[in-house]
């Protein structure tokens, strides 16, 4: 095969020595010989990275939470059936967004646009330093102890050898990401599919249960009634489908992103919602409230109930979920911080591109150093509580930006354009959702909202201030430089 021509890009040279197909393959455009995230993302890679990210553990863990809030198992079932709605709303609203600000960075590119630097830069803040990292892990966590659960039958596995293996499975998947993004996407395409079998197995057996009659526990008896403690409830049903905005990150490398964005989303939030709503079906088919309540994973409970000698297959398929949803987090936050550093809202170094494997390497590396700092964390998931509100209150904001944007910039091309009435539904559902909890839980919500408010001083610190002394950019001109050299990395080249 001939060999690639030697052209500078970005100040550096593409190997010579690498074929025409090698370098396709590695993700340059052939038409510039440019280095940038190119479009190589398929309809069906966008879908398995909304379902992969989508379903990850919530499923098998976050059950519990939402009966414990809603009391009955009927109501819990329509909390879950509301949860996917409004996922496909908020979902649908960001495809007229996603298709009218191609930027990789989603909701956070839609509030810089809409609002500014400042109040983008909080959102930044919370989802890149503490939300991504600290949900990357749990997943990974929860990954490890259903490993070695079947090590441990008895016991439950130590946490150095959860941490450990936690340690190995993010090591392993950053060394992925940053070696070839067409790889990273076929492991996120095999891990979708084999979570999908994991929750097809469930649901056919929900249904052979049901056939059989065994529909005591569907009942509203114990239905809370206490407003506050049902909006609680949304919290937990809600991260089972975060997700689903997690392809509008990486829309720089999707394939005919007008057409192939909507698409996805639909398919994947209705793909998830019909899972969910029908796993959760199953699962009451067997267990009653008590037993879901007091069971530590509801997936493992179901299986030992049913399957017998075959239960080891629940935590086998649950360990495959989770990992490939690791891997969805990777992929996408790593260009989250990939987009924040091209607002210069984060180091320079974030947004170059490694000139051999076109991959944004320097972010995906910096997104595993702080998922493993959170690893060394007793209690990540509260954690994660107190930033909830905030995680919800930024998407309401982005849902916010589409009526914005149609009244400040009519111009803008909108090749999808919804029907005003789903964004305020959605804005409304928002305010709830994040409002009342407050009145439920005001230290947690007080504290989520401290958190946040760190992001203040460090954005006039670092970015509002302009003058800093020479030897403060000299010192970080240099470390960047040291890390281009460590990386191989440069400059993203911009696409005309």
């Amino acid at each position: 095969m001939d060999k690639y021509e030697e052209v500078p890009t970005s100040d550096q040279k593409v190997d010579p020595s690498a074929t025409k197909e090698d370098i396709l393959n590695n993700n340059v455009a052939k038409d510039d010989n440019k280095i940038y995230l190119k479009p190589k993302m398929t309809l069906i890679n966008g879908i398995t990275v909304i379902v992969g990210s989508i379903i990850g553990s919530g499923i098998f863990i976050t059950q519990k939470g939402v009966l414990t809030n809603t009391g009955s198992v009927n109501l819990s079932i329509l909390i879950w059936v509301i949860s996917g709605v409004f996922s496909t709303i908020g979902a649908y609203c960001y495809a007229e967004l996603g298709c009218m600000i191609t930027k990789t960075g989603a909701d956070y590119a839609y509030i810089m646009q809409s609002f500014g630097p400042f109040v983008a830069f909080l959102r930044l803040w919370v989802e890149c330093m503490i939300i991504r990292p600290a949900s990357q892990a749990i997943v990974a966590y929860t990954f490890a102890s259903y490993v070695l659960k079947p090590i441990y039958p008895t016991c439950a596995p130590p946490v150095e050898a959860i941490r450990a293996l936690s340690f190995i499975c993010i090591g392993l998947l950053t060394f992925v990401n940053c070696y070839s993004v067409k790889l990273s996407t076929k492991v996120q395409d095999l891990f979708t599919y084999g979570k999908l079998a994991a929750i097809a197995t469930i649901i056919i057996t929900g249904f052979v249960q049901l056939g059989q009659g065994h529909v005591q526990h569907f009942t509203f008896d114990n239905t809370e009634t206490d407003f506050t403690k049902i909006a609680l409830s949304f919290y937990s049903a809600l991260f089972a489908y975060n997700g689903w905005n997690y392809l509008n990150f990486v829309i720089e490398e999707l394939k005919d992103p007008h057409k192939n964005l909507p698409k996805a989303i639909f398919i994947s939030c209705i793909l998830c919602t019909v899972c969910y709503t029908f796993t959760i079906i199953s699962f009451h088919s067997a267990l009653s409230p008590g037993e879901v309540l007091g069971a530590e994973a509801v997936a493992v409970t179901f299986a030992e109930k049913l399957y017998g000698s075959w239960a080891w297959i629940v935590p086998v398929f649950v360990a495959l979920s989770t990992f490939g949803g690791v891997n969805g987090i990777l992929f996408t936050s790593s260009r989250l911080f990939y987009a924040g550093a091209q607002y210069q809202q984060m180091p320079q170094v974030l947004s170059m591109i490694q000139i051999n494997k076109l991959t944004p390497a320097p972010a995906v590396i910096f997104m595993t150093i702080l998922s493993l700092f959170y690893l060394l964390i007793e209690d990540i998931g509260l954690l994660l509580n107190y930033v909830g509100f905030a995680t919800w209150l930024a998407i309401g904001l982005a849902v916010c930006c589409l009526p914005y944007l149609r009244w400040k910039c009519p111009e803008l091309d909108r090749p999808i354009k919804v029907h005003l009435i789903w964004p305020a539904l959605y804005i409304l559902c928002s305010i709830f959702v994040t409002v009342l909890p407050c009145f439920a839980d005001p230290v947690g919500t007080g504290l989520g909202a401290l958190i946040t408010a760190t992001g203040v001083p460090v954005y006039f610190l670092f970015i509002g201030w302009k003058s800093k002394p020479a030897f403060v950019k000299n010192a970080i001109d240099s470390l960047t430089i040291t890390i281009q050299k460590l990386l191989l990395v440069v400059q993203a080249d911009k696409k005309e």
